[in-house]
């Protein structure tokens, strides 16, 4: 997956994952999903923003948190 839009800076938001450099974290954006917000009425709150930003912050914490786990063999 391709996140072009997503940028990690470590003088922004402390290096935190944002949209296109914007001061606007995709953990932010997250948030905003969770708790009800539409992407009608982020779009409207924060003009800065387009609906490929928040499809892909989405994406990209899904992605964030595929975490695999092995077991190691039991000694002989």
């Amino acid at each position: 997956m391709n996140f072009d839009r997503i940028t990690v800076e470590p003088g922004r938001l402390e290096g935190k994952p944002t949209v296109r450099g914007l001061r606007m974290s995709v953990e932010t954006l997250v948030r905003l999903v969770a708790g009800g917000w539409t992407f009608d009425e982020i779009l409207s709150d924060y003009p800065d923003l387009e609906l490929e930003d928040i499809r892909q912050a989405l994406e990209y914490a899904a992605a964030s948190t595929n975490v695999h786990f092995y077991s190691l063999r039991e000694p002989a």
